[in-house]
């Protein structure tokens, strides 16, 4: 009975042990050289393992150096998460570099493939080279910062993110629209928010000819004074603009930071008191009039 136990034990030690001999062959098998490294099946899954923890490591970083480190700091969201950008690709780039030359992977041998990725690059990928550096010159110009009101083509809305190939931009309807960034470096970019967000908006107003200009005048600021979203300082103007066929026109120029990315809403507001104003103060409202002349001759032939 120990003897049949014995042979039991032998036998499967000697099954674990060809396992991992055979383990051992196929994580030793060598798959190409690489200058003067072998890379091999186990060094493959090693540095696959390690690139993705350095990926999540990096971005882990990031998140904590804007989220925890930098709002001590006045520092804008925007600046926050450049920094962070550029600190995770600086962490990625040393931890690639570290990884290979501690595994023993000839980086001279990497040349080669420097060169092939760049034949790659300049057939085809010239628009992901052209929008990583394009992110790259945003990061360090910050020509638009996360948090940024903008209008870049027919894209209107709120910067949310900025990643190294795309912009993320939220219009006001909830709507996510992801922008290349070489758009925001060969076209014209309208940033509402670049210096602050503070802005001014000029909402035209007719009246007839028969009204008092001051009347109208003193009513229209007197509609943005009361109005919450209207800034005090600078205070609202109004401007006498023309002499239109049946108006006399007028702009009503007030400056707003909280309606910035809902100009439509306070033109909306605003509107609405102007015509209740105007209906109690009796100002007329012009509509478009033609006088419309018929001239008829009849002949008479005898």
């Amino acid at each position: 009975m120990q003897s049949d136990t014995l042979a039991t034990s032998t036998s499967n030690s000697l099954d674990n042990f060809h396992l991992l001999e055979w383990i051992e062959k196929l994580m030793n098998l060598s798959l190409f050289r690489l200058g003067e490294s072998h890379l091999t099946l186990g060094l493959l899954l090693v540095l696959i393992i390690s690139f993705v923890a350095v990926f999540l490591i990096s971005e882990l970083f990031r998140k904590i150096l804007v989220n925890k480190i930098l709002t001590r700091y006045e520092i804008n969201i925007g600046t926050r998460q450049t920094i962070g950008m550029l600190v995770k690709y600086i962490l990625i780039i040393i931890g690639v570099f570290t990884i290979l030359q501690t595994n023993g992977i000839d980086l001279s041998a990497l040349g080669v493939l420097a060169g092939a990725v760049g034949v790659g690059i300049g057939f085809g990928l010239q628009n992901i080279t052209n929008n990583f550096i394009s992110g790259l010159i945003i990061l360090f110009e910050q020509p638009i910062k996360v948090g940024d009101r903008i209008e870049v083509g027919d894209v209107n809305g709120d910067v949310i993110k900025i990643s190294a190939r795309s912009t993320m931009i939220v219009t006001n309807d909830n709507i996510t629209i992801i922008v290349p960034n070489s758009q925001f470096i060969d076209s014209q970019v309208i940033n509402w928010s670049h210096s602050d967000r503070m802005v001014r908006f000029n909402f035209p107003v007719g009246v007839s000819y028969k009204e008092d200009p001051e009347k109208v005048k003193n009513i229209l600021l007197d509609v943005a004074k009361n109005n919450p979203g209207v800034r005090n300082t600078p205070e609202a103007d109004v401007l006498f603009d023309e002499y239109a066929d049946s108006s006399i026109n007028f702009t009503l120029r007030v400056w707003t930071s909280e309606y910035i990315n809902r100009p439509k809403v306070l033109k909306s507001q605003l509107y609405f008191e102007i015509f209740k104003k105007f209906g109690q103060e009796g100002v007329e409202i012009p509509f478009p009039q033609r006088d419309l002349h018929i001239k008829s001759s009849f002949e008479k032939q005898e």
